[in-house]
């Protein structure tokens, strides 16, 4: 088994750290990660400037570049082979809900499903990195056990996978869930600079609106470590008729009203 390990808090980061060293004996693993943190960049590939790769001390390259990148160019030409499993992770904080729309973690994991790879981003619920050596373990027995039911390798599928900061002992069994929901980010911050120009930042993710059971929110808040499978499809089915109706409706060339 070949996977390639991404991530978008960085390569020195000690959640890619981990997952490569729970992977490396189970598989030939290939660690490419970008260069600085690209948390929040989603999707995001860059296209107006050029990407340089080097390589670390201990052998992993980095990317002056977002996840996607990462994994993008690793696809199309960096690497020689052809990966069974992409591996994005371990992410420091959340993604769950809404989070997945932005997360890099699930950005980076995302483009190997995009190019028809069996992919899984990992996240540790909270920011602080405590009992990263469980969570790490929880990745390994996953990917493991998805191996031997032949998971890997075939029909491409992307999971989301957030397990909560517990000593291992205390970790509950995975959980299939569906994402849950938060409410608006807090409000954005201002301040200003010594030359006295006003700044923003974003403000923190808001708190959870939707963790009913079954949700992910739901089951790492119980020990659980939740998993959801992913789809690239945003087309809102359950309008489509509607706005069908609405599309009917519509005049052809219609002059606009003051045009």
């Amino acid at each position: 088994m070949k996977i390639l390990i991404s991530n978008d808090d960085g390569y020195l980061a000690p959640g890619l750290l981990a997952l490569y060293e729970a992977l490396r004996d189970v598989a030939e693993v290939e660690v490419i990660a970008p260069e600085q943190n690209n948390s929040a960049k989603s999707n995001a590939l860059t296209v107006s400037a050029p990407l340089y790769v080097h390589k670390a001390s201990n052998g992993f390259r980095y990317v002056n570049g977002t996840p996607a990148d990462c994994v993008h160019i690793a696809l199309t030409g960096l690497l020689p082979y052809r990966p069974d499993l992409v591996v994005s992770g371990i992410n420091n904080g959340a993604n769950m809900g809404d989070d997945t729309i932005y997360s890099g973690t699930v950005g980076a994991a995302m483009e190997g499903y995009l190019f028809g790879i069996p992919a899984i981003a990992f996240s540790q619920v909270e920011r602080n990195w405590l009992h990263l050596d469980a969570a790490a373990r929880k990745a390994r027995e996953l990917v493991l056990s998805l191996q031997q039911q032949h998971a890997v390798g075939q029909t491409p599928w992307l999971l989301n996978v957030n397990m909560p900061n517990l000593a291992y002992e205390d970790i509950k069994a995975f959980k299939l869930c569906r994402l849950g929901r938060r409410h608006a980010a807090e409000k954005v911050i201002q301040q200003v600079n010594p030359r006295g120009e006003t700044m923003y930042w974003i403000g923190a993710a808001g708190p959870a609106a939707d963790d009913a059971e079954g949700t992910d929110f739901h089951a790492t808040a119980q020990g659980f470590v939740s998993m959801t499978p992913l789809k690239v499809d945003l087309t809102d089915h359950d309008y489509l008729q509607s706005w069908a109706h609405t599309v009917s409706h519509l005049v052809t060339g219609a002059e606009v009203p003051g045009g």
